[in-house]
Protein backbone atom coordinates (compact mmCIF):
# COMPACT_ATOMS: atom_id res chain seq x y z
CA UNK A 1 0.00 0.00 0.00
CA UNK A 2 2.78 2.36 0.70
CA UNK A 3 4.79 1.73 -2.92
CA UNK A 4 1.16 2.39 -4.26
CA UNK A 5 0.69 5.96 -2.56
CA UNK A 6 4.07 6.92 -3.33
CA UNK A 7 3.34 5.70 -7.37
CA UNK A 8 0.16 7.84 -7.42
CA UNK A 9 2.04 10.69 -6.41
CA UNK A 10 4.91 10.80 -8.71
CA UNK A 11 2.10 10.59 -11.08
CA UNK A 12 0.69 12.95 -9.96
CA UNK A 13 3.49 15.66 -9.80
CA UNK A 14 4.54 14.62 -13.25
CA UNK A 15 1.26 15.34 -14.79
CA UNK A 16 2.07 19.01 -13.31
CA UNK A 17 5.17 19.43 -14.55
CA UNK A 18 3.77 18.36 -17.78
CA UNK A 19 0.91 20.56 -18.03
CA UNK A 20 3.14 23.90 -16.59
CA UNK A 21 5.68 23.13 -19.32
CA UNK A 22 3.03 22.98 -21.80
CA UNK A 23 1.59 25.99 -21.06
CA UNK A 24 4.40 27.96 -20.96
CA UNK A 25 5.58 26.56 -24.30
CA UNK A 26 2.11 28.07 -25.57
CA UNK A 27 2.90 31.47 -24.02
CA UNK A 28 6.06 31.02 -25.95
CA UNK A 29 4.37 30.69 -29.54
CA UNK A 30 2.02 32.87 -29.05
CA UNK A 31 4.43 35.60 -27.95
CA UNK A 32 7.00 34.09 -30.99
CA UNK A 33 3.71 34.83 -33.34
CA UNK A 34 2.99 38.44 -33.07
CA UNK A 35 6.54 39.26 -32.97
CA UNK A 36 6.68 37.65 -36.21
CA UNK A 37 3.51 39.34 -37.51
CA UNK A 38 1.33 36.11 -37.58
CA UNK A 39 -0.92 37.03 -34.81
CA UNK A 40 -4.58 37.05 -34.91
CA UNK A 41 -6.63 40.00 -36.26
CA UNK A 42 -7.01 43.19 -33.85
CA UNK A 43 -10.51 43.26 -32.38
CA UNK A 44 -12.14 46.54 -33.86
CA UNK A 45 -10.93 49.87 -31.74
CA UNK A 46 -13.48 52.58 -30.73
CA UNK A 47 -12.28 56.60 -30.84
CA UNK A 48 -12.00 57.77 -27.31
CA UNK A 49 -13.22 61.26 -26.91
CA UNK A 50 -10.81 63.96 -24.78
CA UNK A 51 -12.78 65.84 -22.26
CA UNK A 52 -12.27 69.40 -22.45
CA UNK A 53 -13.61 72.92 -20.55
CA UNK A 54 -15.16 75.12 -23.46
CA UNK A 55 -15.43 79.03 -23.83
CA UNK A 56 -17.97 80.85 -26.11
CA UNK A 57 -16.63 83.52 -27.87
CA UNK A 58 -18.83 86.51 -27.06
CA UNK A 59 -17.54 90.04 -28.44
CA UNK A 60 -18.91 92.90 -26.20
CA UNK A 61 -17.33 96.08 -24.94
CA UNK A 62 -14.39 96.30 -22.25
CA UNK A 63 -12.12 98.20 -20.41
CA UNK A 64 -8.38 97.22 -20.68
CA UNK A 65 -6.26 97.98 -17.26
CA UNK A 66 -2.42 98.72 -16.67
CA UNK A 67 -0.99 97.60 -13.37
CA UNK A 68 2.16 99.34 -12.56
CA UNK A 69 4.83 99.01 -9.63
CA UNK A 70 4.87 102.53 -7.98
CA UNK A 71 6.03 104.52 -5.14
CA UNK A 72 4.43 106.69 -2.79
CA UNK A 73 5.98 110.08 -1.93
CA UNK A 74 4.79 112.94 0.69
CA UNK A 75 3.99 116.33 -0.82
CA UNK A 76 4.14 117.93 2.41
CA UNK A 77 7.21 117.04 4.15
CA UNK A 78 9.41 119.89 6.32
CA UNK A 79 12.56 119.33 7.61
CA UNK A 80 12.53 121.00 11.30
CA UNK A 81 15.98 122.75 11.19
CA UNK A 82 17.33 124.93 14.20
CA UNK A 83 17.46 128.52 12.89
CA UNK A 84 19.53 129.43 15.53
CA UNK A 85 22.07 127.85 17.67
CA UNK A 86 22.57 127.15 21.04
CA UNK A 87 21.42 124.64 23.91
CA UNK A 88 17.85 122.65 24.06
CA UNK A 89 15.93 123.85 26.58
CA UNK A 90 13.02 122.32 25.57
CA UNK A 91 10.94 119.41 24.31
CA UNK A 92 7.12 118.58 23.46
CA UNK A 93 6.43 115.80 25.55
CA UNK A 94 6.57 113.13 23.30
CA UNK A 95 9.16 114.35 21.23
CA UNK A 96 9.27 111.34 19.43
CA UNK A 97 9.27 109.56 15.81
CA UNK A 98 5.52 108.56 14.89
CA UNK A 99 4.25 111.33 17.22
CA UNK A 100 1.41 113.41 15.79
CA UNK A 101 1.70 117.38 16.42
CA UNK A 102 -0.95 120.08 15.64
CA UNK A 103 -0.24 122.92 13.49
CA UNK A 104 1.28 126.04 16.12
CA UNK A 105 2.39 123.74 18.73
CA UNK A 106 5.79 124.54 20.40
CA UNK A 107 8.36 121.23 19.45
CA UNK A 108 11.71 122.87 20.48
CA UNK A 109 13.21 125.67 22.35
CA UNK A 110 16.28 126.71 22.78
CA UNK A 111 18.11 129.04 25.15
CA UNK A 112 17.46 132.53 23.96
CA UNK A 113 19.52 134.30 26.72
CA UNK A 114 21.73 135.40 23.49
CA UNK A 115 18.97 136.72 21.43
CA UNK A 116 16.99 138.26 24.35
CA UNK A 117 20.06 140.74 25.14
CA UNK A 118 20.54 140.75 21.60
CA UNK A 119 16.81 141.95 20.91
CA UNK A 120 17.83 144.64 24.33
CA UNK A 121 20.89 146.18 23.06
CA UNK A 122 18.75 146.35 19.65
CA UNK A 123 15.72 148.60 21.86
CA UNK A 124 18.34 150.95 22.88
CA UNK A 125 20.54 151.92 19.40
CA UNK A 126 16.64 152.32 17.82
CA UNK A 127 15.74 154.72 21.17
CA UNK A 128 19.04 156.37 20.84
CA UNK A 129 18.80 156.95 16.80
CA UNK A 130 15.34 158.03 17.59
CA UNK A 131 16.70 160.50 19.86
CA UNK A 132 19.34 161.78 17.65
CA UNK A 133 16.98 162.02 14.69
CA UNK A 134 14.84 164.40 16.94
CA UNK A 135 17.30 166.61 17.86
CA UNK A 136 18.82 166.65 14.28
CA UNK A 137 14.82 167.88 13.20
CA UNK A 138 14.90 170.46 15.99
CA UNK A 139 18.47 171.58 14.30
CA UNK A 140 16.54 172.24 11.25
CA UNK A 141 14.37 173.75 12.38
CA UNK A 142 16.30 175.99 13.95
CA UNK A 143 18.90 176.68 10.91
CA UNK A 144 15.62 177.43 9.02
CA UNK A 145 14.45 180.47 11.96
CA UNK A 146 18.23 181.57 12.03
CA UNK A 147 18.49 181.83 8.03
CA UNK A 148 15.26 183.69 8.22
CA UNK A 149 16.53 186.38 10.81
CA UNK A 150 19.69 186.78 8.71
CA UNK A 151 18.03 187.34 5.43
CA UNK A 152 15.54 190.18 6.94
CA UNK A 153 18.99 191.77 8.37
CA UNK A 154 20.40 191.58 4.81
CA UNK A 155 16.91 193.22 3.05
CA UNK A 156 17.56 195.64 5.68
CA UNK A 157 21.42 196.67 5.08
CA UNK A 158 20.37 196.40 1.30
CA UNK A 159 17.71 198.92 1.90
CA UNK A 160 20.11 201.52 3.65
CA UNK A 161 22.37 201.05 1.02
CA UNK A 162 19.37 202.48 -1.49
CA UNK A 163 18.74 205.13 0.31
CA UNK A 164 22.15 206.58 1.11
CA UNK A 165 22.62 206.26 -2.78
CA UNK A 166 19.69 208.17 -2.94
CA UNK A 167 20.73 210.92 -0.88
CA UNK A 168 24.24 211.08 -2.77
CA UNK A 169 22.60 211.56 -6.01
CA UNK A 170 20.75 214.36 -4.39
CA UNK A 171 23.95 216.11 -3.07
CA UNK A 172 23.10 215.22 0.31
CA UNK A 173 24.83 212.55 1.74
CA UNK A 174 28.37 211.08 1.53
CA UNK A 175 30.25 208.59 -0.67
CA UNK A 176 31.95 207.56 2.81
CA UNK A 177 28.43 207.02 4.42
CA UNK A 178 27.28 204.90 0.97
CA UNK A 179 30.10 202.89 1.25
CA UNK A 180 29.80 201.89 5.07
CA UNK A 181 26.14 201.03 3.89
CA UNK A 182 27.70 199.17 1.00
CA UNK A 183 29.88 197.35 3.48
CA UNK A 184 27.41 196.68 5.78
CA UNK A 185 24.62 195.67 3.26
CA UNK A 186 27.81 192.79 1.59
CA UNK A 187 28.49 191.76 5.32
CA UNK A 188 24.92 190.81 5.56
CA UNK A 189 24.61 188.64 2.36
CA UNK A 190 27.46 187.02 3.58
CA UNK A 191 25.96 185.94 6.71
CA UNK A 192 22.68 184.48 4.68
CA UNK A 193 25.16 182.64 2.94
CA UNK A 194 26.62 181.13 5.82
CA UNK A 195 22.91 180.42 7.50
CA UNK A 196 22.35 178.22 4.50
CA UNK A 197 25.34 176.27 4.51
CA UNK A 198 24.31 175.88 8.35
CA UNK A 199 20.71 174.64 7.09
CA UNK A 200 22.24 172.32 5.08
CA UNK A 201 24.40 170.96 7.08
CA UNK A 202 21.46 170.54 9.32
CA UNK A 203 19.49 168.88 6.59
CA UNK A 204 22.34 166.08 6.06
CA UNK A 205 22.92 165.68 9.50
CA UNK A 206 18.96 165.13 9.57
CA UNK A 207 19.38 162.65 6.88
CA UNK A 208 21.98 160.19 8.54
CA UNK A 209 19.79 160.11 11.64
CA UNK A 210 16.80 159.12 10.01
CA UNK A 211 18.69 156.79 8.45
CA UNK A 212 20.14 155.59 11.28
CA UNK A 213 16.73 155.22 12.87
CA UNK A 214 15.85 153.02 10.00
CA UNK A 215 19.02 150.85 10.36
CA UNK A 216 18.00 150.61 13.99
CA UNK A 217 14.46 149.56 13.08
CA UNK A 218 15.62 146.34 10.85
CA UNK A 219 18.19 145.72 13.61
CA UNK A 220 15.50 145.68 16.23
CA UNK A 221 12.98 143.52 13.93
CA UNK A 222 15.85 141.52 13.25
CA UNK A 223 16.58 140.83 16.86
CA UNK A 224 13.01 140.00 17.45
CA UNK A 225 12.77 137.31 14.72
CA UNK A 226 16.10 135.69 16.20
CA UNK A 227 14.36 135.60 19.45
CA UNK A 228 11.31 134.16 18.20
CA UNK A 229 13.39 131.67 16.37
CA UNK A 230 14.72 130.03 19.51
CA UNK A 231 10.83 128.42 19.21
CA UNK A 232 10.12 125.92 16.77
CA UNK A 233 6.37 125.29 16.09
CA UNK A 234 4.99 122.85 13.79
CA UNK A 235 3.79 124.53 10.67
CA UNK A 236 1.00 122.02 10.12
CA UNK A 237 -0.89 119.18 11.63
CA UNK A 238 1.43 116.05 11.01
CA UNK A 239 3.47 113.23 12.19
CA UNK A 240 7.28 113.73 13.72
CA UNK A 241 10.07 111.69 11.74
CA UNK A 242 13.77 111.53 12.17
CA UNK A 243 13.88 113.04 15.77
CA UNK A 244 18.01 113.38 16.51
CA UNK A 245 17.91 115.84 19.06
CA UNK A 246 17.16 115.68 23.13
CA UNK A 247 17.36 117.88 26.22
CA UNK A 248 20.40 119.53 26.85
CA UNK A 249 21.64 119.03 23.39
CA UNK A 250 23.80 121.84 21.52
CA UNK A 251 22.53 122.49 18.10
CA UNK A 252 24.10 124.27 15.32
CA UNK A 253 22.16 127.22 13.09
CA UNK A 254 20.62 125.05 10.40
CA UNK A 255 21.18 121.53 11.95
CA UNK A 256 18.24 119.22 11.28
CA UNK A 257 16.33 118.05 14.06
CA UNK A 258 13.82 116.62 12.75
CA UNK A 259 11.07 116.07 10.09
CA UNK A 260 7.26 117.21 9.85
CA UNK A 261 5.29 114.78 7.40
CA UNK A 262 1.90 115.41 6.65
CA UNK A 263 0.54 111.67 5.59
CA UNK A 264 -2.56 112.78 4.02
CA UNK A 265 -0.83 114.69 1.44
CA UNK A 266 0.41 111.92 -0.53
CA UNK A 267 1.03 110.72 -4.47
CA UNK A 268 2.18 108.04 -6.34
CA UNK A 269 4.80 108.23 -8.36
CA UNK A 270 4.91 105.09 -11.03
CA UNK A 271 6.89 104.30 -14.20
CA UNK A 272 4.68 102.92 -17.89
CA UNK A 273 6.55 101.57 -21.16
CA UNK A 274 6.17 103.77 -23.68
CA UNK A 275 3.49 101.17 -25.44
CA UNK A 276 1.34 101.59 -22.33
CA UNK A 277 1.71 105.33 -22.35
CA UNK A 278 0.89 105.52 -25.77
CA UNK A 279 -2.29 103.76 -25.16
CA UNK A 280 -3.04 106.52 -22.61
CA UNK A 281 -2.19 109.95 -24.86
CA UNK A 282 -5.19 111.70 -26.58
CA UNK A 283 -5.56 112.99 -29.94
CA UNK A 284 -4.54 116.54 -28.62
CA UNK A 285 -1.22 114.98 -26.75
CA UNK A 286 -2.60 115.14 -22.86
CA UNK A 287 -2.86 112.02 -21.00
CA UNK A 288 -6.42 111.33 -20.54
CA UNK A 289 -7.94 111.38 -16.94
CA UNK A 290 -8.12 107.63 -16.36
CA UNK A 291 -9.50 106.05 -13.45
CA UNK A 292 -6.05 105.32 -10.98
CA UNK A 293 -6.76 102.69 -8.11
CA UNK A 294 -3.77 102.33 -5.61
CA UNK A 295 -3.21 99.34 -3.26
CA UNK A 296 -0.42 98.86 -0.81
CA UNK A 297 -0.40 94.94 -0.42
CA UNK A 298 -3.31 93.11 -3.28
CA UNK A 299 -1.71 89.62 -1.58
CA UNK A 300 -2.96 90.60 1.80
CA UNK A 301 -6.12 92.75 1.13
CA UNK A 302 -3.95 96.05 2.13
CA UNK A 303 -5.08 99.68 2.24
CA UNK A 304 -6.81 100.73 -0.81
CA UNK A 305 -7.38 103.74 -2.45
CA UNK A 306 -8.24 105.93 -5.85
CA UNK A 307 -5.73 108.73 -7.29
CA UNK A 308 -6.45 111.85 -9.21
CA UNK A 309 -4.93 115.03 -10.70
CA UNK A 310 -2.79 112.37 -13.32
CA UNK A 311 0.59 113.99 -14.55
CA UNK A 312 3.46 113.07 -16.44
CA UNK A 313 7.20 113.96 -15.59
CA UNK A 314 8.48 116.22 -18.63
CA UNK A 315 11.66 114.91 -18.72
CA UNK A 316 12.86 111.09 -19.20
CA UNK A 317 15.96 110.04 -16.83
CA UNK A 318 18.99 109.36 -18.51
CA UNK A 319 19.18 105.76 -18.35
CA UNK A 320 15.69 105.36 -18.02
CA UNK A 321 13.00 104.25 -20.47
CA UNK A 322 8.89 104.74 -20.81
CA UNK A 323 7.23 107.84 -18.76
CA UNK A 324 6.99 108.67 -15.01
CA UNK A 325 3.60 109.54 -13.94
CA UNK A 326 1.91 110.81 -10.69
CA UNK A 327 -1.09 111.19 -9.58
CA UNK A 328 -2.86 111.95 -6.19
CA UNK A 329 -4.11 109.93 -3.15
CA UNK A 330 -7.68 111.06 -2.23
CA UNK A 331 -7.49 108.74 0.57
CA UNK A 332 -4.29 108.31 2.47
CA UNK A 333 -5.80 105.89 5.27
CA UNK A 334 -3.44 103.05 5.95
CA UNK A 335 -0.77 104.17 3.30
CA UNK A 336 3.03 106.18 4.60
CA UNK A 337 5.24 107.66 2.43
CA UNK A 338 7.92 105.46 0.57
CA UNK A 339 5.30 102.64 0.57
CA UNK A 340 5.64 100.07 -2.85
CA UNK A 341 2.08 100.09 -4.11
CA UNK A 342 0.40 98.57 -7.12
CA UNK A 343 -1.31 100.64 -9.06
CA UNK A 344 -4.04 99.68 -11.42
CA UNK A 345 -5.02 102.28 -14.17
CA UNK A 346 -8.02 101.86 -16.75
CA UNK A 347 -7.10 102.18 -20.37
CA UNK A 348 -9.97 103.87 -22.60
CA UNK A 349 -12.90 100.96 -23.39
CA UNK A 350 -12.33 98.92 -26.32
CA UNK A 351 -15.20 97.90 -28.19
CA UNK A 352 -16.37 94.63 -29.91
CA UNK A 353 -13.50 92.30 -28.24
CA UNK A 354 -13.73 89.24 -26.86
CA UNK A 355 -12.36 88.11 -23.24
CA UNK A 356 -10.87 84.49 -22.75
CA UNK A 357 -9.09 82.44 -20.89
CA UNK A 358 -5.45 82.97 -20.85
CA UNK A 359 -5.17 79.37 -21.47
CA UNK A 360 -6.86 79.31 -24.62
CA UNK A 361 -4.94 81.55 -27.00
CA UNK A 362 -1.21 80.45 -28.00
CA UNK A 363 1.39 83.30 -28.36
CA UNK A 364 0.36 83.67 -32.06
CA UNK A 365 -2.89 83.66 -31.47
CA UNK A 366 -4.50 79.98 -32.24
CA UNK A 367 -7.33 79.09 -30.75
CA UNK A 368 -8.97 75.21 -30.85
CA UNK A 369 -12.85 75.98 -32.18
CA UNK A 370 -14.53 73.01 -31.72
CA UNK A 371 -16.93 72.27 -34.56
CA UNK A 372 -20.48 70.57 -34.71
CA UNK A 373 -18.82 67.22 -34.67
CA UNK A 374 -17.08 67.88 -31.36
CA UNK A 375 -13.69 67.93 -33.20
CA UNK A 376 -11.29 70.33 -33.38
CA UNK A 377 -10.10 72.79 -36.13
CA UNK A 378 -7.89 75.32 -35.86
CA UNK A 379 -8.46 78.96 -36.12
CA UNK A 380 -6.36 82.67 -35.54
CA UNK A 381 -7.77 85.48 -33.29
CA UNK A 382 -5.94 89.35 -32.95
CA UNK A 383 -4.90 89.37 -29.80
CA UNK A 384 -5.32 93.22 -28.51
CA UNK A 385 -4.17 92.75 -24.50
CA UNK A 386 -3.09 90.32 -22.30
CA UNK A 387 -4.73 90.79 -18.50
CA UNK A 388 -3.56 88.53 -16.33
CA UNK A 389 -5.56 85.45 -16.78
CA UNK A 390 -7.31 86.97 -18.77
CA UNK A 391 -6.87 87.75 -23.01
CA UNK A 392 -8.43 90.36 -25.22
CA UNK A 393 -9.10 89.83 -28.75
CA UNK A 394 -10.87 90.60 -31.80
CA UNK A 395 -12.14 87.60 -33.44
CA UNK A 396 -15.14 88.61 -35.50
CA UNK A 397 -15.92 85.57 -37.29
CA UNK A 398 -15.96 82.77 -34.31
CA UNK A 399 -18.68 84.81 -33.00
CA UNK A 400 -20.64 82.52 -30.93
CA UNK A 401 -18.31 79.95 -31.58
CA UNK A 402 -17.00 77.54 -28.78
CA UNK A 403 -13.05 77.02 -28.19
CA UNK A 404 -11.57 74.78 -26.22
CA UNK A 405 -10.33 76.99 -22.90
CA UNK A 406 -7.63 74.75 -21.84
CA UNK A 407 -5.11 74.30 -24.37
CA UNK A 408 -2.49 71.12 -23.73
CA UNK A 409 -0.25 69.32 -26.02
CA UNK A 410 -2.42 66.41 -26.15
CA UNK A 411 -4.89 69.35 -28.56
CA UNK A 412 -4.69 69.25 -31.66
CA UNK A 413 -6.83 69.72 -35.17
CA UNK A 414 -9.10 66.88 -35.76
CA UNK A 415 -9.92 65.65 -32.39
CA UNK A 416 -12.63 64.51 -31.08
CA UNK A 417 -13.61 66.16 -27.65
CA UNK A 418 -16.52 66.08 -24.88
CA UNK A 419 -17.21 69.04 -23.74
CA UNK A 420 -17.11 68.56 -19.71
CA UNK A 421 -17.75 71.42 -18.63
CA UNK A 422 -17.57 76.03 -19.51
CA UNK A 423 -15.27 78.23 -18.46
CA UNK A 424 -16.30 81.86 -17.37
CA UNK A 425 -15.53 84.86 -19.60
CA UNK A 426 -15.71 87.89 -17.79
CA UNK A 427 -15.26 91.82 -19.16
CA UNK A 428 -12.17 93.35 -18.37
CA UNK A 429 -12.57 95.97 -15.71
CA UNK A 430 -11.14 98.50 -14.28
CA UNK A 431 -9.63 96.41 -10.83
CA UNK A 432 -8.00 92.88 -12.34
CA UNK A 433 -8.60 89.52 -11.38
CA UNK A 434 -6.50 87.47 -9.18
CA UNK A 435 -4.79 90.60 -7.23
CA UNK A 436 -4.70 88.73 -3.93
CA UNK A 437 -3.52 85.08 -5.33
CA UNK A 438 -0.41 84.00 -3.96
CA UNK A 439 1.92 81.53 -5.52
CA UNK A 440 4.76 79.44 -4.53
CA UNK A 441 7.38 79.28 -6.89
CA UNK A 442 9.78 76.22 -7.91
CA UNK A 443 13.44 77.08 -7.44
CA UNK A 444 13.83 76.73 -11.50
CA UNK A 445 10.66 78.92 -12.01
CA UNK A 446 12.58 81.32 -9.36
CA UNK A 447 15.74 81.57 -10.60
CA UNK A 448 13.93 82.58 -13.60
CA UNK A 449 11.97 85.25 -12.91
CA UNK A 450 15.33 86.58 -10.66
CA UNK A 451 17.35 86.44 -14.10
CA UNK A 452 14.72 88.25 -16.23
CA UNK A 453 14.88 91.21 -12.92
CA UNK A 454 18.45 91.42 -13.61
CA UNK A 455 17.98 91.84 -17.18
CA UNK A 456 14.84 94.35 -17.32
CA UNK A 457 16.63 97.93 -18.04
CA UNK A 458 13.92 99.63 -16.80
CA UNK A 459 13.86 98.96 -12.94
CA UNK A 460 15.94 101.28 -11.04
CA UNK A 461 18.34 99.34 -8.47
CA UNK A 462 15.42 100.54 -5.41
CA UNK A 463 12.84 98.32 -7.52
CA UNK A 464 15.04 95.78 -8.31
CA UNK A 465 16.18 95.13 -4.45
CA UNK A 466 12.77 95.10 -3.37
CA UNK A 467 11.00 92.69 -5.91
CA UNK A 468 13.62 90.62 -5.57
CA UNK A 469 13.18 90.52 -2.15
CA UNK A 470 9.50 90.09 -2.89
CA UNK A 471 10.62 86.75 -4.98
CA UNK A 472 12.79 85.35 -2.17
CA UNK A 473 9.77 84.65 -0.06
CA UNK A 474 7.68 81.24 -0.13
CA UNK A 475 4.42 82.88 -1.51
CA UNK A 476 4.74 85.40 -4.06
CA UNK A 477 2.13 87.93 -4.99
CA UNK A 478 0.88 86.67 -8.70
CA UNK A 479 0.40 89.86 -9.67
CA UNK A 480 4.35 90.17 -9.54
CA UNK A 481 5.28 87.14 -11.48
CA UNK A 482 2.48 87.86 -13.99
CA UNK A 483 4.40 91.18 -14.76
CA UNK A 484 7.72 89.93 -14.63
CA UNK A 485 6.59 87.07 -17.72
CA UNK A 486 4.85 89.21 -19.42
CA UNK A 487 8.10 91.59 -19.91
CA UNK A 488 6.05 94.70 -18.67
CA UNK A 489 9.02 95.76 -15.66
CA UNK A 490 8.23 97.38 -12.03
Amino acid sequence: MLFLRQAMLGVLLAALSLGALGWAGSAVWRAVNVAMGDAAPDRPRREIAVAVRAVTVTPGPAEPVIEAFGVLRGTRTLDLRAAAGGNVVDLSDPFRDGVAVQAGAVLVRIDPAEAAAALATARTDLADAEAADRDARRNVDLAREDLAVTQEQADLRADALMRQRDLDSRGVGSAAAVETAALAAAQARQAVVGRRQALAQAEAALDKAVTAAARARIALSEAERRLADTTLRAPFDGVLSGVVVTTGARVASGELLAQVVDPTALEVAFRLSTAQFARLVAADGDVTDRPVTVTLDPGSGGARSTASDLRVSPVVAEGQTGRELFARLDRAAGFRPGDIVTVTLAEPPLADVATLPAAAVDADGAVLVIGPDNRLAAARVEILRRQGNTVLVRADDLAGRRIVADRTPALGAGILVEVAGTAESRPVSSVPDGGGVMLELTETRRVALLQRLDADPTLTAVDRDRMRAALQADQVPATLVRRIEDGRGG
